[in-house]
């Protein structure tokens, strides 16, 4: 067997391959058995005609294409293994170049290559911010109003009450073509803010605007006011900035709120703490905890940034179509929880499905490289998963998903495939946490470097995020449209980076390893929401709160 190798732009070869015209004949024989088994021919049982029977019977045409089928079957592996290549996935019949002698060429798409630069120079300062008591006893205070106690009253509002009201507001000054609804007319509640409170502090942004609490002091029900109000240049709401608007209200009712005294029934009240001091503790924590991995966040995108810059990505077209192809999934299934289908979002967008790849296309690729550069840093500093480790927050995990459940229940759950999936899930997340730890390290300088001797080696080349390959199918019936791949090819080491939640392995948990499992998403995908439908003024998330209702 001959074979030609030429390397193609994009990761991929086009492989030329000649086989013995002996091979060719063999290959005829077997396709008129088959066809023979899979055809009435007169007087003959299935696979039993002989092959000039089956010549008269199909003819010439037929037999040779179901041979060069079949051929294919038995070469494409052979051909992979005697070339050296490492296919990112199954390759495809691009042509069959002769039949005297069997000619064919092959386009395969190759793993994807990473260079690494010089990562471990790497310096960026890192500081964080430490949390105050200030930023404790925030968190105290708006413990406290969501467990104000709130009674109806009659009488006109004042500071701290809570004010229901009906809401519209309409611009001024609209422009031709331009909505004038700002608010569509809506119920909401308003809690009335200290004169004193700061505009950019979280827990006294007002909506619809700052100081529109104020504007309430003194209503009682069945009220009602007009407000005007322009927006400054360097207001939030970007699409509103320099507009005025005027803002119409009905107040329906008015209610006091009664805060409870900071003490250890606030505390008790959370569910996990006795005291008032163990409370501040475990605020501490958690802000700490949230502060550390928002800068963290921060830290990483300046690291992945360098190291963007810095390496060399090679990767087929057919592995960023994959990770496009797994953000429409995503997306879609964000839909249907949003209980919108694909097809309304797309009018909404005014936009077909091609347009949404080609806008999720940026996206798709920085998150496909990004695991790469991950994952071939794992694998040049040797960072690994423990079995042990990843079987225990298995355990945990699965103890925390079947809680609840009754024990048949929890088994239909637990089956092995799911147990395994979960595993293979752990341990990249685990593997991905510990590079981008290293990395941080690294880049503070607390990670000690190399000898200067180990520096020179030159760490492996990643192997390609590839999916799954589909069954080992050599060939398509239309033969020059066949997709190929190696009999004894295995799934590659890594998988699509947004397929993790999907991937799975045939060990036991506690026999899982890095080099067993399935990449994870790694990029933040905020792009993907649905955006509005229309310009209105978006009103405020309503914060979880566990207020005591006391009704009159």
């Amino acid at each position: 067997m001959k074979i030609e190798t030429t390397p193609l732009e994009n990761q991929q070869v086009r492989l030329k391959v000649e086989v013995e015209p002996a091979q060719l004949e063999a290959a005829k024989r077997r396709a008129a058995r088959h066809i023979s088994e899979h055809s009435k021919i007169p007087g003959f049982r299935p696979g039993k005609a002989p092959y000039n029977i089956v010549q008269r019977f199909a003819g010439e045409t037929a037999i040779l294409e179901e041979a060069m089928e079949l051929l294919v079957q038995d070469v494409y592996p052979k051909v992979i293994e005697e070339s050296k290549i490492k296919p990112y996935g199954p390759g495809k019949l691009e042509n069959i170049v002769s039949q005297e002698p069997p000619t064919f060429e092959f386009l395969v798409p190759l793993d994807a290559e990473v260079e690494l630069g010089d990562y471990k120079a790497i310096r960026l300062r890192y500081k964080l911010k430490a949390i105050t008591d200030k930023d404790v006893n925030k968190v105290l205070e708006d413990l406290r109003q969501q467990q104000a106690v709130i009674e109806p009253v009659e009488r006109p509002a004042w500071e701290g009450d809570q004010v229901g009201i009906q809401l519209s507001a309409e611009r001024k000054n609209v422009k031709d073509g331009e909505n004038s609804a700002l608010i569509r007319e809506r119920s909401v509640t308003i809690v009335i803010k200290p004169e004193d409170t700061p505009d950019d502090d979280e827990s006294g942004q007002e909506w619809p605007f700052p100081g529109f609490s104020r504007h309430l002091l003194g209503l009682s029900a069945d009220d009602e006011k007009t407000v005007t109000y322009t927006f400054p240049e360097d207001s939030s709401f970007e699409l509103f900035r320099g507009q005025d608007a005027d803002y119409k209200l009905k107040v329906e009712n008015v209610k006091s709120r009664t805060l409870p005294e900071l003490n250890d029934e606030v505390a008790k009240a959370q569910g996990e703490f006795e005291t008032l001091d163990a409370l501040k503790v475990g605020i501490r924590q958690r802000l700490e905890l949230n502060t550390q991995q928002e800068y963290d966040r921060g830290y990483d995108e300046k690291i992945f940034a360098k190291l963007l810059k810095m390496s060399q990505i090679k990767y087929p077209s057919q592995m960023l179509e994959q990770e496009i192809d797994t953000a429409m999934r995503q997306l879609e299934n964000r839909l249907g929880q949003q209980n919108m289908d694909m097809e309304t979002y797309l009018k909404t967008r005014k936009m077909d499905r091609e347009a949404l790849r080609k806008e999720l296309s940026p996206m798709a690729e920085d998150r496909m490289k990004r695991f790469l550069l991950i994952y071939e840093i794992a694998r040049s500093e040797d960072i690994q998963v423990s079995p042990e480790e990843v079987q225990q927050e298995t355990i945990r995990t699965m103890g925390t998903l079947t809680s609840g459940m009754t024990p048949k229940q929890a088994r239909r759950l637990a089956t092995r495939d799911m147990v395994n999936n979960l595993a293979s899930n752990i341990t990249v997340d685990k593997l991905v946490g510990n590079t981008m730890e290293r990395m941080r390290r690294i880049a503070r300088g607390e990670f000690a470097t190399e000898p200067a001797e180990a520096k020179k080696k030159t760490a492996p080349k990643t192997k390609a995020v590839a999916k799954k390959s589909p069954s080992k199918k050599a060939a398509s019936k239309k033969v020059p449209e066949t997709e190929v791949e190696p009999e004894s090819q295995t799934v590659s080491e890594s998988q699509t980076a947004s397929e993790s939640q999907a991937a799975g392995t045939d060990q036991p948990v506690a026999e899982t390893t890095v080099q067993e499992t399935a990449p994870v998403q790694t990029a933040p995908e905020a792009t993907l929401n649905a955006p509005p439908v229309t310009e209105e003024q978006p009103a405020p998330k309503p914060k979880k709160t566990r207020k005591k209702q006391v009704e009159a």
